[in-house]
């Protein structure tokens, strides 16, 4: 299945279809095996807050039914079948809604289980990835009386699903290092795809790490008597953008990285452009221009029945271009200078897309690397991959109580942003969205192998985090103990150093370090490993 989306790129398309099948980029494999509901870790959730029960552990039976009224933190886990492979990359797909569960959000989608979501993950699994369709968090008040107390309650649901997805990575480093890697991942090598609300969270996970960012004024409340400002958004409370501290946190899995590799995005946005900065992590995307909720460019986030929610979030067209003007994405540019038919086929929306306006009325720029705009000649487009089944949604809306007809209503109200929506129009722009992005994962996480085997044998034997650091710098051996520790500046000083070590894990609590690049070496039972740490 090779379908390029833009019909003045259908030559390419067929020329490009007889090249020889890539694992990691190409569906090398026919099969692929689902294993279902398997738990990560349990939090409070705020979903049943507006029945006046508030931080309601995940996976509970309010009603004494058996059935977990919250949904549990579980994933499904795809593979392919008939790998031999015991260390593939990890691909964490986060799924859409709004933050909300499916018909509450007013959408026929919000569940890991739609079937978009899980065409995606058939999708990476069967191109030889492992894949874990996660289940975050959801809840947030799009009634609350002022935009800054709407927006910060949508930032909220973003922040408590980011810590979820961090409890996730940490479930599978954990699982490597004590359990023997029961699905045979590579924690070297993990990507997060997130579609719709899903990729606001990837992107926040890779931009979100100081409290500076959340306590900017679209998220404080004003006294209007006094003036004083207050925090909407309490880390007392719910805890840090890591998963640790606050009353109504649960810490899952401590003592391990949050580090991933990579972040791809479908139509997400970010809470404020200010959030990225140099050093973070490469990120890519495909949006359309005409998305209604994440604005492509930069603007106003409003819900229909709700009004404004917040001003001034980020789509992916602004997003990209600064992630390529502060160098995070240099990494990808072989790919995009090169000729495969997904990216000439970006390159030619890009060059349609400039000039028109998007849902907020910015007109887009010129084209810009590592974003497909999907220009799709619809006027609300903003998921032209999503799929749905009107039976379905309309059972699931009985299940719920609601009136029948209700299901169905939806399902005709979410044709004015999707109006040719279909199984083979899902299909085409799956196929292309992840035709797009699996280059860049290759490139991004060196399994193309052009980044030198000093990179991957460093990357396989120690783990540095949190890189971008601020005062806290923690060096873990994958194996054996570590011996050393030289930290030099850019300009070759020796800034720090430890000798006579004998122990896997060393902890720098106040490094008192300048902003700036350093240079780390590193020595793990007699053998010198080289890493690079940014410092904040």
């Amino acid at each position: 299945m090779k379908k390029i989306l833009l019909p003045f790129l259908s030559c390419i398309a067929i020329l490009g279809s007889t090249y020889a099948q890539d694992r990691y980029i190409d569906e090398v494999f026919p099969d692929v095996s689902v294993e279902t509901d398997i738990n990560y870790g349990m939090n409070f959730s705020v979903i049943a807050a507006s029945a006046g029960v508030p931080y309601v552990p995940t996976g509970s039976d309010l009603d004494g039914d058996g059935v977990a009224d919250i949904p549990a933190l579980n994933f499904d886990l795809f593979q392919p079948v008939g790998d031999t492979e015991t260390e593939r990359p990890l691909v964490i797909v986060l799924h859409t809604g709004t933050f909300a569960p499916i018909i509450y959000n007013g959408n026929p989608t919000g569940m890991r289980q739609d079937p978009a979501t899980t065409m995606i993950c058939q999708s990476y699994a069967r191109r030889g990835y492992v894949v874990a369709n996660l289940e975050y968090r959801l809840g947030w008040n799009p009634g609350a009386e002022t935009p800054a107390e709407r927006g910060a309650s949508l930032m909220k649901a973003v922040y408590r699903a980011i810590q979820d997805t961090k409890g996730a990575v940490r479930f599978f480093k954990k699982d490597v290092a004590e359990n023997g890697n029961t699905w045979g991942i590579d924690t070297s090598r993990i990507i997060l795809s997130g579609q719709g609300s899903g990729g606001w969270v990837a992107l926040g996970y890779a931009s979100v790490d100081k409290y500076a960012e959340i306590t900017l004024p679209k998220f404080l409340a004003v006294d209007e008597i006094t003036g004083e400002t207050t925090a909407l958004i309490d880390t007392s409370e719910i805890g840090d953008w890591d998963g640790y501290g606050g009353a109504f946190n649960n810490v899952n899995h401590p003592g391990y990285s949050n580090e991933v590799h990579m972040v791809c995005s479908m139509g997400g946005g970010i809470g404020d452009l200010s959030w990225l900065e140099a050093g973070e992590i490469p990120m890519c995307a495909v949006h359309c221009p005409t998305d209604p909720v994440a604005i492509y460019t930069t603007g106003d986030v409003a819900v229909a029945g709700a009004g404004l929610i917040t001003t001034e979030i980020s789509g992916s067209y602004d997003v990209m271009a600064k992630a390529n003007m502060l160098g995070n994405n240099d990494v990808l540019a072989s790919v995009n200078a090169g000729s495969d038919v997904y990216t000439l086929g970006a390159q030619a929306a890009n060059a349609a897309a400039q000039g028109m306006s998007d849902f907020g009325g910015t007109t887009v720029g010129a084209p810009v690397d590592n974003v497909f705009p999907y220009v799709t000649g619809n006027p609300f487009e903003a998921s032209p991959w999503d799929l749905w089944d009107e039976t379905f949604v309309e059972n699931v809306a009985l299940s719920l109580g609601f009136e029948a007809g209700y299901g169905t209503a939806i399902s005709q109200n979410a044709l004015g942003q999707n109006p040719d929506m279909s199984v083979e129009k899902s299909m085409a722009y799956v196929d292309t969205t992840l035709g797009y992005f699996c280059r860049r994962i290759v490139r991004a996480t060196n399994l193309d192998g052009l980044s030198g085997i000093e990179e991957i044998e460093t990357a396989n034997a120690l783990e540095v985090y949190p890189n971008p650091a601020t005062s806290v710098l923690i060096f873990r051996a994958k194996e054996g103990n570590i011996n050393s520790i030289a930290i030099h500046s850019a300009l070759g000083e020796l800034v720090q150093s430890e000798t006579n070590l004998s122990s896997n894990i060393v902890s720098y609590n106040d490094l008192n370090l300048k902003s700036g690049v350093y240079f780390c070496t590193v020595e793990i039972d007699g053998q010198t490993f080289n890493q690079k740490v940014i410092v904040r």
